[in-house]
């Protein structure tokens, strides 16, 4: 799984703005009719497919369960913050 974050160059509480800028700024610097280095193509990709995820609300929050489902270093945590979450949605939806 790769760290869309650190392709981004950006904390995994950075804002949409903060995200939309290291986007910009990445893809300028592997976009590969201003890099002409070999792995310029797949850098760029790697790079949108990162905005990609990251830019979408739905999919940013999929990512980050994701993500810390699958970096478990504090298990215990972990669970509690997922639980958390989760009831936290639950009752957000009821109260709809």
């Amino acid at each position: 799984m790769r760290d869309h974050y650190a392709q981004l160059g950006v904390t995994p509480d950075a804002s949409a703005d903060v995200i939309k800028a290291a986007y910009r700024k990445k893809a300028a610097q592997y976009h590969p009719d201003r890099n002409p280095s070999a792995d310029a193509a797949a850098r760029f990709r790697e790079v949108q497919e990162a905005y990609e995820v990251l830019s979408d609300t739905v999919r940013r929050t999929d990512y980050d369960d994701n993500r810390r489902r699958s970096l478990l270093a504090d298990p215990l945590e972990t669970a509690r913050g997922i639980f958390g979450d989760f009831l936290e949605r639950i009752l957000r939806d009821a109260k709809v």
